[in-house]
């Protein structure tokens, strides 16, 4: 079987995309989960580039990686140079790393407008590069940059140019579709041919500009390349890189090829929603094996198909990348969807079909009226603890008034009383909020924070508002979505009303009630 190594760069050209910038720190935690995922190696950044990658490279030296080669990443020397007084190289060195990757000029284009010399100096800086490298005992990897679209205006050269760095000793030439245009049936045809005409391992590197990097990544694979290098999360300059997290799972699940243990596969959705939030961006819900989406079944079809045999819906099971099966309610909901959730709260519904036949009905009227039970998951297992007589009401509501006043200086003021009755006993608060609905949250946990300590624990998180009706203007209905979260988790209500306080009350109310609920299920 062929064996294929996995060449992580989320440090490096991961760190070029848009919005993402990752310190020392970031870069430490993210190269430790690298690790523990079995990546063979991890570009680090490039050294002497800025003060935080030379850093990196002092401090992960004091980090005992189990699994992971760290490489330092450069060019080739600058024209006409002495190799060993190039500063990029000098700083590659100093990097102490037990790899090197270089990239040098491929494409005759850049070689005339970028770096404005001859081809024939861009061979020797190849060379020279090369050869200086592996003099020092590094293990080198040549990157053979825009090689695609170099080949495609001048095969000649853009040949000659790997062979340069094969005859100076490269270990590998990993191949760069650096615009990111290829399309897989160039990609097969160019890989095989240069797989005829170069004897080192080959590698493959691929941008997303055409949404085609992992599929260019599995065919370079199918055509003869044994590195793959790409991203987590497909993070990289312009539309990204090729995606590690799905072709990892592509390599070993469907092509059978051992890159790393099933034991790390199951890693693999942890650690890209670790690495997103390292990088301070949202995960993408709908990437394919370990986004939250990827096994998420709506349709009351699918849902049914998927609990009799879940191969008629997924192409995988989801745990073996760590994923899960998630089941949404909604309008599209059957009877399967329900029993699905129930059976996920440890509700028996099966000799209920009328009450299941009942809440159905409720579901569907409830979201032709605005709510979407799919996003909030507190207010249905609400519903559906309700309709299964396994609810326990906390507090009544006897009333709530609202005032917003705006003082001489132009500052809103927001003002909620509240009238509830606890276990019997009749509370009247008032409390302010930097708005209305932080002015009735801090009023109703006033008044049940006595009788339901717990309610300390929690808060809110997010607070989203939606227009329904937009064209009934003023009288449009508004969906109030509310994230809430303990020390144990998150989750989400809703409401739905004409009037946007009205609404948040609603949501407001089913996300105390669902935390007072988690206490009493668990006690």
């Amino acid at each position: 079987m062929k064996q294929i190594k996995l060449y992580d760069t989320t440090l490096r050209d991961g760190s070029q995309s848009e919005g993402i910038s990752f310190s020392v720190a970031d870069k430490i935690k993210i190269a430790k989960e690298l690790d523990e995922l079995g990546v063979h190696y991890i570009e680090g950044g490039w050294p002497g580039s800025n003060p935080k990658d030379i850093l990196f490279f002092k401090q992960i030296k004091k980090i005992k990686l189990k699994n992971s080669r760290i490489i330092a990443f450069g060019s080739t020397r600058r024209m006409h140079k002495k190799v060993e007084e190039d500063l990029t190289l000098k700083y590659l060195l100093k990097a102490e790393t037990a790899g090197i990757a270089i990239f040098g000029k491929t494409w005759d284009l850049h070689v005339k407008y970028a770096l404005r010399t001859t081809l024939g100096e861009n061979l020797k800086m190849i060379y020279d590069s090369v050869k200086y490298l592996k003099n020092k005992n590094k293990e080198v990897i040549y990157d053979a940059e825009h090689f695609f679209d170099g080949y495609k205006d001048n095969p000649v050269y853009a040949l000659r140019t790997l062979k340069e760095a094969q005859r100076a000793g490269a270990d590998n030439i990993s191949l760069c579709d650096t615009n990111g245009g290829t399309t897989p049936d160039q990609m097969e045809r160019m890989v095989k041919k240069v797989s005829r005409e170069i004897k080192i391992p080959l590698g493959i590197h691929t941008h997303n500009d055409a949404d085609m990097a992992v599929a260019n990544s599995i065919i370079a694979v199918k055509s003869g390349c044994t590195l793959v290098q790409g991203t987590i999360n497909g993070y990289g300059e312009r539309c990204g890189n090729a995606n590690l997290c799905s072709i990892i799972p592509t390599l070993k699940i469907k092509m059978g090829i051992n890159c790393i243990s099933d034991q790390q596969l199951q890693k693999l959705t942890e650690i890209s929603r670790y690495i997103s939030e390292v990088a301070n961006v949202i995960p993408a819900d709908h990437q394919p094996y370990v986004g939250n989406s990827a096994f998420t079944h709506k349709g009351g079809i699918h849902v049914s198909a998927v609990q009799k045999e879940a191969k008629t819906y997924e192409h995988i099971e989801p745990e073996k990348v760590g994923n899960k099966r998630r089941i949404l309610i909604s309008e599209l909901s059957g009877k399967s969807n329900l029993l699905f959730k129930a059976k996920e709260l440890n509700i028996d519904f099966s000799k209920k079909s009328k009450t299941v036949e009942n809440l159905l009905k409720m579901v569907k009227k409830l979201e032709n009226r605005g709510y979407q039970f799919e996003g909030a998951e507190g207010s249905f297992e609400l519903l559906l603890r309700k309709a299964a007589r396994k609810y326990k009401k906390f507090f009544d509501l006897e009333g709530f008034k609202v005032t917003i006043e705006k003082d001489s200086n132009g500052k809103l003021k927001s003002e909620a009383i509240i009238k509830v009755k606890v276990k019997g006993v009749q509370e009247h608060t008032a409390s302010e909020g930097d708005g209305p609905v932080n002015a009735l949250d801090n009023a109703l946990r006033k008044a049940l924070e006595r009788f339901y300590p717990q309610l300390k624990e929690m808060s809110l998180t997010d607070f989203k508002v939606r227009v329904i009706n937009a064209q009934t203007g003023t009288e449009a209905k508004v969906r109030v979505l509310i994230e809430s979260q303990d020390r144990e988790g998150v989750w989400n209500t809703i409401g739905v009303s004409e009037n946007i306080i009205e609404a948040s009350w609603q949501a407001l109310v089913d996300s105390v009630e669902y935390k007072l609920l988690k206490k009493t299920e668990k006690n």
